[in-house]
């Protein structure tokens, strides 16, 4: 009596489709944070703590998903949570940790299946992908485990009364000797919280994912992300942001009240210059809070600061414009209209807007337009990369010294200074970094493959994407020195597979093109915890995808990404195929010709 559930295939996704308000085949996008809206004093409508062992009845599949919750909240009651759902002579099995040793095994769930026993017990077996570690100070880690399966069973705990009362629930058996969350709950019980930290040559803020339990009273919010702070950044971000001094500790607990809210560091250093760029991370760091902040250094007092006061003069994207769109209509790069948006000119000289097959035109700090082409070759098939910097137009072009079977679209790392411009191509299989003269130098990378085959960096300059063998990894780029380094890549877990094209889409969000069952795009999480299909039905490999990345300086447009397939333009939101009619200044085709297909779509900004 074995019977396969569609817990995993077909009711994860109807939970999430129930949790985000998103349905399956959508063309969506969702601006800000995820999870619900909560605010200094507000309150947050989801419910802050799992269901509890008996909330399910005799629903098998609903105790199964409540089980997979039963994990979330504060970490020191995640055992005692966990432990309310085992029989108890199998409590022993979970050894109880405390405070920094709670570890939460993330998992999206495929399948389950339940095998009834002739002793009436029922043996459940669940297919998982894992996503990472939920640690106590809230990042989300690469995954430690490789199980794919977990089997244990289920019996009824009316049996322990010698009742039928089905109301009593079930107790899980022989229970994994790890705490499993499932990844809808992590979505549902965690708040997603955006903090930040300095990057290497302390230029920029750099955005560091973390998740807080709903179950945490948001009046200890500022305790939680300053103990995060002091905490230092996630693993992967090490390599290429600076933490807060070694040694540094809170002293007591931050305080709040009446929206003044006062936190108190013992913190070596203490150079005025570096207490500034503290008051202003954690200005960020709080997010959406309002109100007063008072800074102690050892109980001495900085002068109070009012938090949307210290944002505004300190923007996260000094150099963020509303965006135009472009793209390549017979060679050459030309504006896209669009209704309501701003259309602008191309910035290139006509000289150098010749023999184009993709492009990254990018706006620097001092107004100087950065523009990165890739050319046709001196024979059919090979590819050069064309670099040019001026303000516009550009006219002075320079070509890389190799020509290559392929490269990628290529991105600029954008700084917040007026830094000599530089940025990342693949070629041939192999990332490259590239100055303004289009010099070319090979980016070492510890991954099992070397197959490179798309890059696209963050807003912030910091991070970048990768796809390599058809998987998914981010990195941190440290830009000390004239030279660009990549961070280790951590690969991220993705239910697409087959991966052909990615950029960032928010902060914290990446928008990718592969293979679910049939081409699709989908918004995956900097971590790989949170999916959200936004196309499902794209029909043909994406082999370019160019989005503008949400942020807290300029509204995203109406349309957040665009991308070519089978050789033909779409833009998202509202969805549409980009037609000929849509580029500008191009000139007339004659009757009975049929019109090009735009290509490689982009935005400048």
């Amino acid at each position: 009596m074995r019977r396969p559930s569609l817990l995993g295939a077909l009711g994860v996704m109807v939970l999430l489709g129930a949790g985000c308000g998103i349905p399956a085949v959508s063309d969506v996008r969702v601006d800000g944070k995820g999870g619900a809206v909560t605010g200094a004093g507000g309150f947050d409508v989801r419910r802050s703590e799992p269901p509890t062992r008996t909330a399910g009845g005799s629903d098998k599949e609903a105790f199964l998903r409540n089980f997979l919750s039963a994990a979330a909240g504060e970490p020191d009651r995640a055992y005692e949570r966990v432990k309310a759902f085992v029989a108890p002579e199998d409590k022993p099995r979970l050894q109880d940790k405390k405070g920094s040793e709670v570890a939460l095994n993330v998992v999206r769930l495929r399948e389950a299946v339940y095998t009834l026993n002739s002793d009436s017990t029922t043996t459940v077996k669940i297919t998982v992908q894992q996503i990472g570690v939920l640690r106590a100070n809230g990042t989300l880690a690469p995954p430690v485990a490789t199980e794919t399966e977990y089997e244990f069973g289920l019996r009824g705990a009316a049996l322990d009364g010698g009742t039928n009362d089905e109301r009593a629930g079930f107790y899980i058996l022989d229970p994994p000797n790890v705490l499993l969350l499932s990844d809808v709950a992590l979505k549902q019980y965690y708040q997603e919280e955006t903090i930040y930290f300095w990057s290497s040559d302390r230029s920029r803020l750099v955005p560091d994912q973390r998740y807080r339990p709903v179950a945490v009273p948001n009046e200890r919010r500022v305790n939680e992300v300053v103990k995060w702070l002091v905490g230092g950044p996630s693993d992967w971000l090490r390599p290429g942001v600076v933490g807060l001094p070694d040694r540094t500790e809170l002293i007591n607990n931050a305080t709040g009240a009446n929206n003044r809210w006062e936190v108190n560091l013992d913190m070596s250093g203490d150079d005025q210059n570096s207490i500034d760029q503290l008051i202003t991370q954690l200005a960020w760091s709080l997010g959406d809070l309002t109100g007063e902040l008072e800074l102690k250094i050892r109980n001495n007092s900085q002068p109070v600061q009012d938090l949307n006061e210290r944002r505004n003069p300190q923007q996260l994207y000094p150099n963020a414009q509303s965006p135009q769109r472009f793209g390549v209509y017979d060679g050459a790069i030309h504006p896209l209209d669009f209704d309501g948006e701003p259309s602008g000119t191309v910035p290139l000289a006509p000289e150098a807007n010749r023999n184009i097959i993709s492009a990254d035109l990018a706006l620097a700090r001092d107004q100087r337009v950065l523009a990165a082409m890739v050319v046709n070759g001196s024979s059919n098939g090979r590819y050069r990369l064309a670099v040019g910097t001026a303000v516009a137009p550009v006219s002075v072009i320079s070509r890389s010294g190799t020509e290559y079977s392929s490269m990628s679209r290529p991105v600029w790392l954008r700084t917040a200074d007026a830094r000599a411009g530089r940025g990342l191509v693949v070629a041939d299989g192999q990332l490259y970094r590239f100055d303004e003269a289009a010099r070319m130098y090979p980016v070492p990378l510890n991954l099992p493959t070397s197959d490179v085959t798309a890059v696209a960096a963050a807003l912030d300059g910091q991070r970048v994407a990768l796809i390599a063998g058809g998987k998914l990894y981010v990195a941190v780029v440290n830009l000390d020195g004239g030279g660009v380094s990549i961070g280790p890549p951590r690969q991220l877990a993705t239910s697409l597979t087959g991966l052909t094209a990615v950029d960032w889409g928010r902060e914290d969000r990446l928008v990718v093109a592969g293979s679910a069952r049939q081409q699709a795009i989908y918004e995956i999480s900097v971590d790989g915890a949170v999916e959200t299909p936004l196309r499902t039905d794209v029909g043909a490999k994406v082999n370019h995808l160019t989005a503008y990345p949400t942020n807290r300086v300029v509204r995203v447009p109406s349309g957040a990404y665009m991308y070519e397939a089978n050789g033909v333009a779409y833009r998202s939101s509202p969805f549409e195929r980009i037609e000929p009619d849509r580029v500008r200044d191009i000139a007339p085709v004659p009757a009975g010709v049929r019109p090009s297909n735009p290509s490689a779509p982009f935005f400048l900004y």
